[in-house]
């Protein structure tokens, strides 16, 4: 294989870029600077429910989440850990109710957040996709920020709870979380038993897509797009 051929020194300053090799092709990364930084914070407050939400994609995985239902905030918790966004997460509902309306809620929320921050879209990959193992299950998930909202969820049958937290709720997050991002999200569990595992490992596949598809690449001249924008 011929290995890749060099950039000239002054087509790039060294802070504004990270290289690596990757399938055997040298790939520039842009850097954002803290006052560039991909960043948006939203409220809503509806009679069920009050969300604030504060997201930095281009961040470290620091996080901070309350919503009062101790599972969704753990999943919540480690896709910020492996995206590597940044999130602040404030959700006061009617817990008495149903968790239904604050899992769904945050959801709207954060994809309005993911859109707004990523703006125009110029630069980035668009395309992301995973495969998480945890122990005997693993997830597939593929995401495209395409500017549609679209979500395939092919998971088992009759799953269990896990606690108090219904499984059916990741479903409804993630559909919240397309439609308002406007994105493709196709998610699929190859196999599995364990509702926790199956939960953890969507979560943590959504967030090393949305990493790989929210990365700003300077082979990227504009937005990725045939018809010139997203």
């Amino acid at each position: 294989m011929r290995p890749p051929r060099a950039l000239p020194a002054a087509h790039f300053e060294r802070n504004d870029v990270t290289n690596y090799m990757r399938d055997g092709a040298l790939v520039w990364y842009a850097r954002r600077s803290m006052s560039d930084s991909r960043r948006a914070s939203l409220q809503r407050e509806t009679r069920e429910t009050y969300v604030s939400i504060d997201l930095i994609i281009d961040g470290s995985g620091s996080s901070s989440i309350q919503t009062g239902i101790p599972f969704f905030d753990h999943m919540l918790t480690l896709f910020s850990e492996h995206s590597l966004f940044d999130l602040q997460i404030d959700v006061r509902g009617d817990l008495q109710v149903d968790f239904h309306h604050s899992v769904e809620d945050t959801g709207i929320v954060l994809g309005k957040c993911l859109a707004k921050a990523l703006g125009d879209k110029t630069g980035i990959r668009r395309y992301g996709w995973s495969l998480v193992p945890m122990d005997e299950t693993l997830a597939r998930v593929a995401v495209d920020l395409s500017g549609r909202s679209f979500l395939h969820y092919g998971v088992p049958e009759r799953v269990g709870p896990i606690g108090q937290f219904h499984f059916e709720l990741v479903e409804e997050f993630l559909r919240a979380l397309s439609s308002n991002a406007s994105l493709n999200l196709h998610v699929d569990i190859l196999h599995g038993r364990n509702s926790h595992h199956m939960a953890e490992a969507i979560f943590k596949g959504m967030a090393k897509a949305l990493d790989q598809a929210c990365q700003l690449d300077l082979r990227v001249k504009g937005v990725p797009s045939s018809k010139g924008e997203l």
